[in-house]
């Protein structure tokens, strides 16, 4: 990271740092091969992981999101699917065992990840699946498919930018990281053109995030995406509310061994960094691309239109317990959210089961 610094004038914003320490070759978070997804920490019961997703959560998850990949495929004729980040492969292998049981699997299932420890846990995971699993690098020139992204936004960098002065009309800086005189991390504040894209009222200094990469992702899909539909699950708000005057800290978050903090600085490589997503900006970036957007709604609302219920009702007592914490308000139902997008040829005469009541569109 010294060298990193260093190369680039003694101060480096944050979305370049983060990057590096989620993503640099053999020493970045997602780049080496600990364990990161389970529900246990370090030390209890060998699983040794930073943090839980819903698949992991139940197998409910994946096999209610089947459902609506399957409306998906037949609405928008198209035969693929696309996962992006697909963690420890057990979304991908929920999705693929409930369509094999439902007689509808897919031609094939793609997954882009940039880890390569988790493609060989991917791998393993997806063993019964293997002729129609396959791994790339980059998306090809023309993509067609249904595409999932579940916990993918919220892993992308972000800028960071604090006002400053105690002043509505105070001095925005964009926050970067430099090094101190005995060669410590410390933040370093520059002042800078960007700004959050909403005013931000009151008299206090605030911290928050921009997204430029998240919606630099979504404008490079429209660029080569002639059929299907997406479906991005991640916590996060709508802009409204991720900039209101009393988030003044920002949403950045570090997650190790079930355990979060605030301190991207320490123990690099070790431990995730999230912050939110802000799905009007996505959402913006996405129909400014030319794509449309089907829907948009909490979690918990979308996986009960999916027909949760239904898939829930043969569960076992360990299932129907995780069942709550995937739709409940206070638990994963209410602050994730659940953005589906498509190419406007493939959004038109069909309305995905996800958002067939309660869509928040609007809201956006």
């Amino acid at each position: 990271m010294d060298e990193a610094i260093a190369a680039a004038g003694g101060w480096l914003p944050f979305d370049r740092f983060m990057a590096l320490v989620l993503y640099a070759p053999g020493l970045g978070y997602y780049a080496h091969g600990s364990p990161k997804f389970g529900h246990l920490p370090e030390g209890v019961d060998g699983q040794g992981s930073d943090f839980v997703t819903a698949p992991e959560l139940s197998p409910l998850f994946g096999h209610t999101l089947a459902r609506q990949v399957a409306q998906a495929l037949e609405a928008t004729g198209t035969h693929e699917i696309w996962e992006f980040g697909a963690g420890s492969g057990a979304l991908a292998l929920q999705v693929l065992d409930a369509l094999a049981a439902a007689g509808r699997p897919p031609v094939r299932y793609t997954i882009v990840d940039l880890s390569g420890s988790l493609r060989e846990r991917q791998r393993s995971t997806l063993a019964r699946h293997a002729e129609r699993v396959r791994w790339v690098d980059q998306l090809p020139d023309l993509l067609e498919g249904v595409i999932l992204g579940n916990e993918v936004l919220d892993a992308m960098p972000v800028q960071l930018l604090q006002r400053i002065g105690g002043q509505a009309d105070g001095v925005w800086h964009e926050r970067g990281v430099a090094l101190t005189a005995d060669g410590a991390l410390a933040w370093a504040d520059r002042p800078s053109p960007l700004r959050p894209p909403l005013e931000i009222e009151g008299p206090h200094d605030y911290l928050t995030e921009i997204h430029p990469q998240a919606e630099a992702f979504v404008r490079t899909l429209a660029e080569r995406w002639a059929r299907g539909a997406a479906f991005f699950i991640d916590y996060g708000f709508p802009e409204a509310e991720y900039y209101h005057p009393q988030r003044h800290m920002g949403t950045l978050i570090c997650h190790r061994a079930h355990r979060s903090d605030d301190n991207p600085l320490v123990d690099l490589g070790l431990k995730d960094i999230t912050a939110h997503v802000n799905f009007t900006g996505v959402a913006l970036a996405a129909q400014d691309a030319g794509l449309a957007v089907l829907g948009y709604t909490s979690q918990g609302r979308f996986l009960i239109n999916a027909g949760l219920l239904d898939v829930a009702r043969d569960a076992g007592p360990r299932d129907q317990a995780m069942l709550g914490k995937l739709v409940n308000e206070h638990e994963m139902g209410e602050l994730f959210k659940v953005l589906a997008l498509a190419p406007v040829a493939s959004s038109e005469g069909w309305v995905p089961l996800g958002f067939t009541a309660g869509d928040r569109t609007h809201r956006l």
